[in-house]
């Protein structure tokens, strides 16, 4: 949960909101209870870091080229549009 607290609460605490921003913490400083800035980490910390590989608990089998090759179903579609006229006709 994301937490929220007043600008002179977050000046006497600030080494602490570094601390927990650091941890991968997201903190709220408002004006009046209207939230006027968000301190969010720099860089997110380790585990939270995305994976290479992350499909791999699913046993799929996906081909290496499945996303740099054309796809033939869209080719097969272009194809059949390639010498329509780009205006409708009247």
């Amino acid at each position: 949960m994301a937490l929220q607290m007043n600008i002179r609460e977050a000046k006497a605490k600030l080494s602490e909101l570094i601390r927990r921003a650091e941890a991968g913490e997201v903190a709220t400083i408002a004006c009046n209870g209207r939230p006027v800035v968000t301190l969010t980490p720099a860089l997110l910390p380790e585990r939270a870091r995305r994976r290479l590989g992350f499909w791999d608990h699913l046993d799929i089998d996906l081909p290496e080229n499945l996303f740099l090759e054309p796809d033939p179903d869209i080719e097969a579609w272009l194809k059949e549009w390639e010498n329509e006229p780009i205006v409708p006709r009247e």
